[in-house]
């Protein structure tokens, strides 16, 4: 077992602490405006698709999601009308997830505030090194690992 050393320690916290903080400040202003995070991932993607269609389980491997979770949650955005199913005519066990005008046009209420959101609590608080920085670990983070 490696433990981590001090310098490690405090990284990591520091990682932990960026991530709550940014995703806590997003999400609480998105629910000003009736959506969580996950609803606006879903609208959002779903609006960059051909015919604003996607598999239930090619959303979900974006999400990095379950389906049987995203499933769950796509009823509930089904109930308030931000998205429809439909069979998915390459699979007969599968559904294709649908925005619909009412799910375009909540997206496009949120997506000015989101980004908004955004720039406050991450963007306009960072130097340009420091997202280049960013972008730069996630490439790190984002490549397989050697005993994968």
């Amino acid at each position: 077992m490696r433990w981590l050393n001090p310098h490690e320690e405090r990284a990591w916290r520091a990682f932990l602490r960026v991530m709550v903080a940014v995703q806590t400040g997003t999400a609480r202003d998105l629910a000003t405006i009736g959506l969580s995070e996950p609803d606006y991932e879903v609208l959002s993607t779903l609006s960059e698709r051909p015919a604003h269609t996607s598999t239930l389980g090619q959303q979900a491997d974006k999400m990095g999601w379950s389906r049987s979770r995203l499933s769950r949650h796509a009823t509930r955005m089904e109930e308030r009308g931000l998205l429809r199913r439909e069979p998915d005519p390459t699979d007969g066990r599968g559904c294709l997830l649908v925005l619909t005008t009412q799910g375009l046009d909540a997206l496009e209420i949120a997506a000015p505030a989101h980004v908004e959101s955004v720039r406050r609590h991450f963007i306009d608080r960072l130097a340009r090194e420091d997202l280049a920085a960013l972008e730069q670990i996630a490439r790190r983070l984002e490549e397989p690992q050697g005993d994968e």
